[in-house]
């Protein structure tokens, strides 16, 4: 009979064999390159060896690239989760809200290529055109380890439809991306107190008529110890806007938590450290040129029709996943 510790090495054994598997076919690959390579100095071989050691050198590159980070990379712990996302207007005037519409429409086309369930939170629509700000939902399993990495400041130069002059105008959109936590799993992962919440109702503001003016159905929320406030009147109720309240406080606190976390893990390798600052400029869109190019990868996709249908903006999405384990590799292999 299997005692518990037999049982428990059996486990360790079946979780490394992916691992094992991995080593044994970069090993035999680099073997048969090398013996490919001697081959090429035959004139009589060179064409036939020529063939198989390109086939061998992608094989070898694939396995670096792809197969070691997927098998040795630690899981996400945020694989599951569904994204919040916030977007903003910046510098830019009209033409910054007019762009951050059409990064709105970019992302809710990529969350129906991806599969995710969109939902538009909030957005303050502008009657000149344009959204000032927006929140959406992207739910499905994925969505905010996919899209984390569209924090930061996205710039856009072109000429403006109001221009007369045809002068290509620079403007900026902030986009912050938080993991969307349901309220069961922010009581497992401890976010908050109550006793830390301070909770205030209030008269909505804006357009919403009688029912907006006469009632207290705005809720914000204060959380004491972090000092982040979140305010929310786009639902009609006040029960309903305080659990969208509580949800975006839960993300924002989740998001502070993970952050900390990567900086810990990162502390005595500051080199190596991806900055997702908010205030960063990540991304620029180039109408004139056709040309998106994200700054923190140097990748420059010159297909901007594409990325902006939500298409090709998948192409950016898992370059910086791939960025971003192989800095995970740099990482584990540092320790």
């Amino acid at each position: 009979m299997s005692t518990p510790e037999d049982i428990l090495r059996l486990k360790q054994l079946k979780e490394t064999e992916p691992i094992q598997q991995a080593w044994d076919d970069w090993v035999s690959t680099r073997e048969a390159l090398r013996e490919t390579t001697l081959l090429l100095d035959d004139p009589d071989l060179r064409s036939m060896a020529s063939e198989d050691h390109e086939m061998l050198l992608q094989s070898l590159t694939e396995i670096v690239k792809t197969t070691f980070p997927t098998i040795l990379v630690p899981p996400s712990r945020t694989e599951h989760m569904s994204a919040l996302m916030e977007l903003k207007s910046g510098v830019g005037g009209s033409e910054a809200s007019l762009f951050l519409g059409d990064m709105l429409r970019m992302y809710l086309r990529a969350a129906q290529i991806s599969r995710w369930k969109a939902n538009i939170v909030s957005s303050n629509n502008l009657d000149t055109g344009g959204v000032k700000d927006a929140v959406v939902e992207f739910k499905g399993p994925g969505a905010y380890d996919a899209l984390q990495w569209e924090s930061g400041v996205h710039r856009v130069q072109r000429v403006p439809a109001t221009e007369q002059s045809g002068r290509v105008h620079t403007s900026t959109v902030a986009v912050v991306v938080l993991p969307l936590i349901e309220e069961s799993e922010a009581q497992k992962e401890e976010l908050y107190s109550m006793d830390d919440v301070k909770v205030e109702v209030m008269r909505s503001r804006g357009a919403g008529g009688q029912h907006v003016n006469k009632t207290e159905s705005a809720v914000r929320l204060t959380h004491i110890p972090s000092g982040i406030t979140v305010a929310m009147q786009d639902e009609r109720s006040q029960h309903q806007n305080k659990r969208r309240a509580f949800s975006i406080l839960a993300s924002r606190l989740m998001e502070a938590k993970l952050t900390r976390e990567m900086e810990a893990r990162r502390a005595s390798r500051r080199n190596l450290v991806k900055s997702a600052d908010r205030s960063d400029k990540i991304r620029t869109y180039n109408y004139a040129q056709e040309r998106v190019t994200d700054h923190r990868i140097g990748l420059s996709v010159k297909n901007l029709t594409s990325v902006m249908e939500g298409e090709a903006i998948q192409d950016i999405l898992s370059a910086l996943r791939r960025d971003y384990e192989e800095s995970q590799m740099e990482d584990l292999l540092a320790e």
